[in-house]
């Protein structure tokens, strides 16, 4: 890609009061104090960090006093890419960096659409983490095990990944709303031996039985050797069964964490290696199945103590706020404010419900101070007219992150005229496969209209053009030229790294590939401009295409199929899907009413799609593929001629008929 796009004009200035107080500015001092280099601006430190990445992440580690039985004596070995190690020979534990918040300080504010709350300061988060360790325990949870979990984003999931990461095992979870085959995907990959999941939870003022659902779980994840129910937050008119089948272990979560059981063998942690795995994500499933993405102790630990305290500014004085599901990373980013001493609040339900002020309300009724969702939500809000200022007191309000798609500069605009003048909006960039962001907010800097503030800290990302160089002030590849500690230690069963290989480095050796569109400007500004792959982002859900493949062509109607996310201006970005149907099917609302039906219940209410066109034929290449791509980009307006070779395809004439069946659609 090559056009450019213009600077957005300067909304927010941040005051040298803010300057001053920031964690970035302490930071800073400590580096002078300790014989380090001095930095006044951030375009020199990010330099330095990044031309320096031993000393940056060593002045990190004894800034925040990361403990350890071991003394490191190298950070990292050999620092290219890929294979870096870091931190070799130490041991660490996510979550001894948690127990060294103040006991008396608030930890968790768990709320849900009912207006049920539930509030632990860290002491009592601690109480109840080693009780939840304890019964693990006696399960036979032990270090290297997996344990994973079908919850919505309730206390439970918090009390539940700290007690596991405590004893070495593995985390891994999906929100309830997936379907049963989306999550086996996923959990069959890893042999877990314990699962915890709800019988049913409640979105959009509806209660959603999932009782049936999970005992499909049970029956296809034959590595269990224990089931524990998390019991409804609000109970359903119809009573709840035991679920029990008589081959399991099964206990309540209350059960699992009743302390009269016995306290376990201890109430500390076990150091671990750095990459010792603290938990498995998953990438969309664009190609196949889900690629079990696997994160070390050490690596998330130092890079969310980086990304939250340094450019998010978050520490003990923070509510920190992030609309999420336990399928999407921004859960486990959010479980990072435990790390900098933060209060997380924790929202189960939908955004929506009663209507889209409920969590600006969230904001007044608990005091937040940095309010993160998605930017489809954000421009939802703009889009039904709302002020949220007008809503409620939002005073308490210093920053506003948005991530999961590209916020466009009216999206930016209506934040600083509809919510607050005086905010930082920390609009973001990452990915699930480092679980951070690497083009992010910074207090020092100001906040442009569409765009991200800055490379992160020790992050070297940049844009390459189509040949493997470097551009700056136009279009390109997002690349990441050196390691970084939150990188995957490696897929799971992936034991030479050659599926992790081919994921991230096949297009440019040495460099990681991450499929994004980025313009960086001279002063570390940047604008995401779309993804360069087919991920389906939806209400901050990641999908694939392969997964809904897997649903739409399993009806016996359906032949083949496309999906495309199309992206428009200003709006909320359109699911489209594409049909071609069996001999005698027809198309008609009986037809597209079980095709979202099916959608809806086998893989995720969030993507039933805007529109369902039949056609006659999926165009492919040459090598088999579905034209994803081209067809996004040309439904979203590219020229044909600049984004489809009719040379390298099976069937050219296929893509032109599919664009004349979409514009009859849109014209009808």
């Amino acid at each position: 890609m090559t056009q450019t796009t213009p600077r957005g004009r300067v909304l927010w200035q941040p005051t040298q009061r803010v300057i001053d107080d920031s964690r970035l500015t302490d930071f800073a001092r400590h580096l002078a104090a300790s014989g380090g280099p001095s930095f006044t601006d951030y375009g020199s430190m990010h330099a330095w960090s990044v031309s320096e990445p031993g000393a940056f992440w060593k002045a990190l580690w004894d800034y925040f006093d990361v403990h350890s039985p071991d003394r490191p004596t190298s950070v990292v070995e050999p620092s290219t890419l890929p294979g870096a190690k870091w931190f070799p020979g130490v041991r660490v534990n996510y979550v001894d960096q948690v127990w060294r918040a103040d006991p008396a300080s608030a930890a968790v504010v768990a709320c849900d659409e009912t207006g049920t709350v539930d509030r632990l300061d860290y002491a009592e988060l601690r109480r109840r983490v080693m009780a939840c360790r304890a019964g693990l325990q006696r399960l036979g949870v032990t270090c290297g095990d997996r344990v994973v979990a079908y919850l919505p984003n309730r206390i439970e999931a918090v009390i539940a990944f700290l007690a596991v990461a405590s004893l070495g095992a593995i985390w891994s979870s999906c929100p309830p709303e997936f379907g049963v085959q989306s999550v086996l995907d996923r959990f069959t990959q890893i042999e877990p031996k314990v699962l915890i999941a709800v019988d049913g939870y409640r979105y959009g003022g509806r209660w959603f039985d999932r009782r049936a659902e999970v005992s499909e779980l049970k029956a296809g994840l034959p590595t269990l050797t224990a089931f524990v129910r998390v019991e409804p937050s609000v109970a359903p008119s119809a009573p709840v069964a035991a679920m029990a089948d008589g081959t399991l272990s099964e206990s309540s979560f209350a059960e699992l964490c009743d302390t009269a059981g016995g306290s376990g063998s201890d109430d500390g942690i076990e150091w671990v290696g750095f990459e010792h795995p603290l938990w498995i994500l998953y990438s969309s499933g664009t190609t196949g199945k889900p690629k079990a993405i696997v994160h070390g102790h050490g690596g998330i630990l130092l890079e969310h103590l980086k990304v939250l305290a340094l450019h998010s500014d978050l520490g003990p004085r923070d509510r920190f706020f992030w609309y999420s599901t336990t399928g999407w990373m921004m859960w486990n980013f959010l479980l990072g404010g435990l790390l900098v001493g933060a209060c997380i609040v924790l929202y189960d339900g939908s955004p929506a419900h009663p209507d889209l002020g409920a969590l600006w309300r969230l904001v007044e009724r608990e005091r937040i101070t940095y309010f993160g969702v998605s930017a489809p939500y954000l421009m939802s809000c703009r889009d039904r007219g709302l002020v949220p200022k007008e809503l409620a007191d939002l005073s308490t309000l210093r920053a506003l992150g948005s991530t999961g798609a590209p916020l466009p500069p009216e999206g930016f605009e209506w934040v600083y005229e509809a919510v607050s003048a005086d905010q930082a909006l920390a609009s973001v960039s990452g990915g699930t496969d480092v679980c951070t962001g690497f083009v992010t907010s910074c207090p020092w800097l100001p906040v442009r209209s569409g765009e991200l503030q800055c490379p992160a800290l020790a992050a070297d990302v940049c844009a390459f053009d189509e040949t493997g160089a470097r551009v700056v002030g136009a279009v390109g590849e997002l690349v990441i030229r050196k390691p970084m500690p939150s990188m995957p230690v490696g897929f799971w069963a992936d034991p030479d790294g050659q599926r992790y290989h081919d994921a991230y480095f096949a297009h440019y050796p040495g460099v990681w590939r991450h499929g994004d569109w980025i313009q960086f400007f001279q002063d570390g500004g940047a604008i995401i401009t779309g993804r360069s792959d087919a991920t389906l982002n939806r209400g901050g859900v990641r999908m694939g295409t392969a997964e809904f493949y897997r649903v739409v062509e399993t009806l016996p109607e359906v032949s083949d199929s496309l999906v495309v996310e199309v992206d428009q201006p200003s709006q909320p970005s359109s699911l489209v899907l594409f049909v071609v149907l069996r001999a005698e099917a027809v198309l008609d609302q009986a037809l597209v009413q079980r095709i979202r039906a099916a959608i809806r219940e086998r893989l995720s209410p969030r993507h039933v799609p805007n529109a369902v066109i039949q056609i006659d034929a999926v165009p492919y290449t040459l090598s088999g593929k579905k034209l994803e791509l081209p067809v996004k980009r040309l439904l979203g307006g590219a020229p044909l001629s600049k984004v489809a070779n009719p040379g390298t395809m099976r069937n050219p004439d296929a893509l032109t008929a599919l664009l004349d069946r979409f514009a009859a659609h849109r014209a009808g």
